[in-house]
C-alpha cells in the first residue's frame, strides 16, 4: 500500500509541488527569513540608534560569556530542570490513573488535562497571582485556620498566639517554579499517557501473577517501556520552561529572572539588539543540542 502510494505520488509531480509550494513559502517567509536576519544581527553591532552593522565579529557571543550572563543560564537551566523533574513525578502517576481508569471515565480525565489550553496564558498566570498574593486565597485561608486555632487556645485558656504573618509567596524563585510546573505540567501528562496507553496488558498481569506487585510492575515493566514517553515529555517540557518568559516575568522577583528576560530587555530596553540576538541563539544552539543529544540516546537505544 506504501509503495502505491509513493508511485502515485511520483507520477504526479506538478500536483505534489503545487501542494507543498504553499507551506514551503510560508516557512520560508515566515520562519527561516526572520531567523536568518536575526542570526545575523548576532554577528553584528550597533551604528548609531537605529543602524546595525553585520561585520562577522563574534564580540556578542564572548560578551554572553560573561559571568553574569553564564549564571543566570545556569539558574535558567536549574529552573527548567527542577520544573521538569517535578512536572515527571506529579504527571506519572497522573497519566498511569487515566490509563487505567474506565473508559467512560478516561475522556472526562482527558479532558481536565487540556482544560487549560482554553484559556490564555496572561489570564492564567493572573489567576495564579491571586492565589499567591499576600492577601490571596492561600493565605486568606491559613489566616482564617490560624484565627480558629487562637479562638480555640484562647477559650482553653492554653495561651496567646501571636497575630498571623502571611507567606511570602510570590515574587520569588518558589513562585517561578510553581509557574512553570502550572503551565507545563499537561506537556508532560499528554506523552506519558500516549505511551502508557499502547502498553501490552498482559505484560503487567505476568508480572502480578508472578509476585513482582504493583510498585516493582511500576518501576520495572511500565517505566522502562514508557520510555519513550518520558522522554518526549521531558524534552517538550524542559525546553518551553528553559525559554519561558512571561512565568518569570511576572511571578519572579529581581532575583528570580530568566535568560528569556534578559533577551526581552536587550530588544526593548537597551536597544542592543546584537547582543540580544546573539543570547537568542545561544539558547537556541543548547536547545538544538540537546534534542540532538536525545535523538542519539534513542537511536542507541533501539539499536541496543
Amino acid at each position: 500500500m506504501a509503495e502505491h502510494t509513493q508511485d502515485s505520488w511520483r507520477k504526479s509531480p506538478g500536483l505534489f509541488a503545487s501542494l507543498l509550494s504553499a507551506p514551503t513559502l510560508f516557512l520560508f517567509a515566515f520562519l527561516l527569513a526572520p531567523l536568518a536576519i536575526v542570526w545575523g544581527y548576532s554577528f553584528g553591532h550597533n551604528q548609531g540608534l537605529t543602524d546595525i552593522v553585520v561585520d562577522g565579529t563574534f564580540a556578542n557571543y564572548a560578551h554572553a560569556l560573561n559571568p553574569l550572563y553564564l549564571s543566570i543560564l545556569f539558574k535558567s537551566f536549574l529552573f527548567a530542570a527542577v520544573t521538569t523533574v517535578i512536572c515527571l513525578l506529579v504527571g506519572f502517576p497522573v497519566a498511569l490513573a487515566i490509563t487505567f481508569a474506565r473508559p467512560s471515565t478516561k475522556p472526562w480525565l482527558l479532558l481536565l488535562i487540556m482544560l487549560p489550553f482554553w484559556t490564555n496564558l496572561l489570564i492564567r498566570t493572573y489567576a495564579l497571582m491571586a492565589v499567591l498574593r499576600t492577601q490571596g486565597y492561600i493565605n486568606g485561608f491559613l489566616g482564617l485556620l490560624w484565627s480558629l486555632l487562637a479562638r480555640s487556645l484562647d477559650a482553653l485558656h492554653i495561651g496567646r498566639l501571636a497575630a498571623f504573618t502571611p507567606l511570602d509567596l510570590l515574587y520569588n524563585n518558589f513562585a517561578v517554579i510553581l509557574g512553570l510546573v502550572y503551565v507545563q505540567l499537561p506537556f508532560m501528562v499528554l506523552p506519558l499517557y500516549s505511551a502508557m496507553d499502547r502498553l501490552d496488558r498482559s505484560l503487567l498481569e505476568a508480572s502480578l501473577d508472578l509476585g513482582a506487585g504493583h510498585v516493582r510492575t511500576i518501576l520495572q515493566i511500565v517505566a522502562p517501556l514508557a520510555m519513550p514517553g518520558i522522554a518526549s515529555g521531558v524534552m517538550v517540557t524542559l525546553i518551553p520552561s528553559l525559554g519561558a518568559f512571561l512565568t518569570p516575568e511576572l511571578l519572579g522577583g529581581v532575583d528570580s529572572q530568566m535568560i528569556a528576560n534578559v533577551i526581552e530587555r536587550q530588544f526593548k530596553s537597551a536597544n542592543d539588539w546584537p547582543f540580544g540576538a546573539a543570547l537568542s541563539f545561544l539558547l537556541m544552539y543548547m536547545t538544538f543540542a540537546a534534542i540532538a543529544l536525545q535523538a542519539l540516546l534513542g537511536s542507541k537505544r533501539r539499536g541496543g
